[in-house]
């Protein structure tokens, strides 16, 4: 990479200050910035940064106002987070392999039907009836089970393994590790007290757009599906259960575990480490702070909740200062005590 910051400007449709023919040859943070790198400034708390700034450019928002003197120069955008994440994404894509073709170390199935433009990787294995759309990338050491269906411009990463008769859509990421159509737990308890496994029938279907981290596990639905709607972002290290739905442009922290035939709204915003009973339903726009444990539905939309079990987050807030003031409370308690067995001394308290 390497743009001038008159053309950053140009894409960004930004108002440049400074230099027009400063160089930027990568990317670096505000506050960790480097010579000839591009930054941006969105959070208040980082202005001081911007003043001792070395990046040859900086995105700052329209109503930046500056209080001090500054070398760098300025690119003023609408918004500069979401500028730069738009630039990011143009130079991520210049950075990574550019791959294609089909090895012949592939084992693929003479059944299976493969689109146009498509990657294929050494020792993926493609099973019988599996289809793989226009230009999806199977990378090496990838299982596609039996009647699998991959969409146009899926990226599967090393390592995937994906049941028979999952369905994958359009532009999905799936980082590696992560296995997709797993048997959902579901294990019937026999009289003699052990348990006898009830057969998992159904699949998991990932509708477009959707990312999932590394090392994520989503189960295939006992009868019917376990379905990831439009939009969903997945960070590593969660689980999906069976049966379970997760509505559109909802975002899910690492390490959450979500129970079977639980439904997640859409636009929800979950933190890491937050987990869900089994059947619960959770309201559009419902966000829950890391650690939280969701033991009953969530029917308020929009609404912020943090704790195990979980209070509304205006009232947890009310919670922890009061137990802050525990220790001289009780101090205050026995305190009164005292005095009133003084006064009546004869009495037990």
């Amino acid at each position: 990479m390497q743009i001038t910051a008159k053309i950053l400007a140009e894409l960004t449709s930004g108002e440049l200050i400074g230099n027009p023919d400063a160089v930027v040859k990568g990317v670096s943070k505000i506050d960790e910035s480097e010579p000839e790198t591009l930054s941006f400034f969105a959070n208040p708390k980082y202005e001081s940064h911007l003043y001792s700034c070395k990046s040859a450019v900086v995105l700052v928002a329209n109503t930046f106002v500056p209080q001090q003197s500054f070398t760098t120069t300025l690119i003023k955008v609408d918004d500069p987070y979401a500028a730069f994440t738009n630039l990011l994404e143009q130079y991520h894509q210049q950075q990574l392999p550019s791959y294609e073709g089909i090895s012949e170390k592939a084992s693929i199935h003479a059944s299976s039907v493969l689109g146009k433009n498509i990657y294929i990787g050494d020792f993926a294995v493609i099973e019988e009836g599996a289809n793989i759309a226009d230009g999806a990338a199977i990378y090496p050491q990838t299982y596609i089970g039996k009647n699998v269906k991959i969409g146009t411009g899926t990226i599967i990463y090393p390592g995937v393994k994906i049941y028979y008769n999952c369905e994958i859509g359009n532009n999905c990421i799936i980082h590696a590790g992560t296995i997709i159509g797993s048997d959902g737990f579901g294990h019937a308890p026999q009289t003699d007290g052990s348990y006898k496994k009830v057969p998992q029938m159904g699949n998991v279907i990932i509708h477009n757009n959707v990312e999932v981290g590394a090392n994520c596990t989503i189960d295939r639905a006992t009868m019917g599906s376990t379905i990831i709607n439009d939009g969903v972002k997945l960070d590593n290290l969660i689980q999906v259960a069976h049966n379970c739905e997760i509505g559109k442009n909802t975002v899910i922290a690492a390490l959450t575990g979500i129970s079977g035939s639980s439904k997640l709204g859409e636009q929800c915003v979950i933190g890491g480490q937050v987990g869900f009973v089994g059947h619960v339903n959770i309201a559009n726009g419902t966000q829950i702070g890391a650690q939280s444990g969701i033991m009953k539905d969530i029917t308020q939309e929009k609404k912020a909740w943090i704790g195990s079990p979980i209070y509304e987050l205006r009232e947890s807030f009310k919670m922890q200062a009061a137990y802050r003031n525990l220790p001289e409370m009780v101090r205050r308690i026995n305190e009164l005590e005292k005095l009133i067995k003084q006064l009546k001394p004869d009495e037990n308290i």
